[in-house]
């Protein structure tokens, strides 16, 4: 370190700092969205565009409480500026409507188990082919991931031939294994990649300590993989309570569930919106219900793969 000079003055080069760059000069496009996005632009956008989706159903809702006076003279908006219009009776109406009551519980039957049978029997059959060597292994699951792609319509004619021939056509059961068949291949392919990525060593482990494949499975697999078979349930759960063309075809006629009820009703009853309009908002609501009920579940599912 040298010392100064007495009675001279510092340069400018020793007392210059550097120039401060203007407040996002320089900033990469990233950072830009980034403090646009806290700044809420985006988080007003995304609340509006989600305002716009529920559109069809609060108004759903909306005419689910009107009289079927008010609605045949004004659309579902008017009650913004007449809410005396608003009336429980149509639900009601809807509870002393025995079809509509008993197509619920009809869905609920072919719903429940045609879920729990997809996650249990795609959850073995996942672990199987991700952990257990048999011969044929990989053959066998390029075969599984083959039947992603084949459309539900081909196998109609041949399947309503089959349940014909042993005697479940048109019955619950019938519906149920239609569900679970078509159900399993998507089940096997996501299972068997969420249980692949658990960590070798982690099972190792468990089998050093005497653990043999069943207790392998269920005290080890299954508590990690809650996220994937939350995800698996919900989308089961959705595809087969909306379902229609499926449960129009193979369902009893006596005992239809809840889509095919209110298509029956429309058929025959085209001016009952009393019933239709609540019946279709309930059948709407119990999903809904669910899959916000296991929403956390269904994200960290979503997400894993990608995480990993």
């Amino acid at each position: 370190m040298t010392a100064a000079v007495p009675g001279t003055v510092p340069g400018p080069e020793a007392t210059s700092t550097a120039p401060r760059g203007r407040p996002g000069k320089g900033e990469s496009f990233a950072a830009r969205a980034a403090r646009v996005a806290a700044g809420g632009v985006l988080r007003i956008f995304l609340l509006a565009v989600a305002v716009f989706w529920l559109v069809p159903t609060i108004g759903l809702l909306i005419s689910s409480l009107r009289s079927p006076s008010d609605i045949a003279d004004d659309g579902w908006w008017k009650v913004f500026t007449s809410p005396a219009q608003l009336t429980i009776e149509n639900y009601g109406n809807l509870l002393d409507n025995s079809a509509i009551t008993h197509s619920l519980w009809s869905t609920v039957l072919i719903t429940v188990p045609s879920t729990l049978l997809v996650v249990v029997i795609g959850s073995l059959a996942g672990y199987a082919f991700a952990w257990m060597d048999f011969p044929g292994r990989d053959g066998w699951f390029l075969l599984v991931v083959g039947l992603l792609v084949v459309p539900v319509q081909v196998a109609l004619l041949p399947v309503s031939e089959l349940f014909g021939w042993i005697g479940i056509f048109e019955s619950t059961i019938g519906v149920i294994l239609f569900h679970v068949a078509f159900g399993l291949p998507f089940a096997v392919f996501l299972l068997r990649n969420f249980f692949a990525e658990i960590p070798r060593e982690l099972l190792e482990a468990a089998r050093l300590d005497g653990a043999g494949e069943l207790r392998l499975f269920t005290r080890v697999v299954m508590p990690l993989a809650g996220p994937a078979i939350a995800s698996l349930g919900i989308f089961q759960f959705l595809w087969v309570w909306n379902d229609m063309l499926i449960a129009l075809i193979f369902a009893d006629s006596g005992s239809p569930p809840i889509t095919v009820a209110l298509q029956q009703q429309v058929r025959q009853f085209g001016n009952n919106v009393d019933i239709l309009a609540p019946g279709a908002f309930l059948s709407m609501l119990i999903p809904l219900v669910v899959f916000f009920a296991f929403q956390r579940q269904f994200v960290s599912g979503v997400m894993a793969g990608a995480v990993k």
